[in-house]
């Protein structure tokens, strides 16, 4: 089991980055919001989960421990693999989902592509008793990436079309949430991508 890999970041794509280690490119899968935080040519060091099958190795990267930990406990749940998981964090960050489950929040869940009503209620049975509290102050949106920088547009539109959005619904999920980027000064891109993504759940 890779625990975490520390290297230099050799290539950042849609849904992956590039970590060279000792001479080899690992690629790892990564939500928007971590992608957002990778620059080629600096070192970075993400904890890692690897998720064997039968005719592949995939190895998903995040920004933190509790991210990693978040995406472990997730797949518990029946009916969710690696890709939903991944796709619950690209939406809320862990705290957000312990909000939304702790508060039988199956609206919020709802948002992530590929949980229907149903889908959210089971995740919130199997999963409550065993998610965990929120930090203090947390919210479903809450996301503890910070520090992000330009260009924010570009990072959030693809982010939104590596979810399987398309260019046309991502640029105008873009200029809705336009306003909140303008408020802090350093963009917060994650928080733009759950901005537009609650954007589009709701069109």
């Amino acid at each position: 089991m890779i625990a975490f890999v520390r290297g230099a970041v050799a290539a950042v794509s849609l849904a992956s980055a590039v970590v060279e280690v000792g001479g080899v490119g690992l690629e790892l899968m990564c939500t928007p919001a971590t992608l957002a935080n990778l620059r080629i040519g600096t070192e970075a060091t993400l904890p890692t989960s690897m998720v064997v099958r039968e005719d592949s190795l995939t190895l998903f990267g995040f920004a933190d421990e509790d991210e990693k930990q978040m995406f472990e406990l997730l797949q518990t749940a029946s009916g969710v693999g690696p890709k939903l998981a991944q796709a619950m964090l690209a939406v809320l960050s862990p705290d957000g989902l312990r909000t939304s489950i702790a508060g039988d929040d199956v609206k919020t869940l709802t948002r992530v592509p590929g949980i229907g009503q149903k889908g959210a209620q089971r995740i919130i049975l199997e999963l409550k008793d065993r998610i965990g509290a929120p930090s203090r102050g947390a919210s479903a949106g809450s996301t503890a990436v910070i520090g992000q920088t330009p260009p924010w547009r570009d990072q959030v539109i693809q982010g939104l079309t590596g979810l399987g959005y398309n260019p046309k619904d991502a640029e105008k999920a873009v200029e809705a949430v336009a306003d909140l980027a303008a408020t802090n000064g350093a963009p917060d891109v994650g928080g733009l991508l759950r901005a537009a993504l609650q954007t589009l759940s709701k069109a």
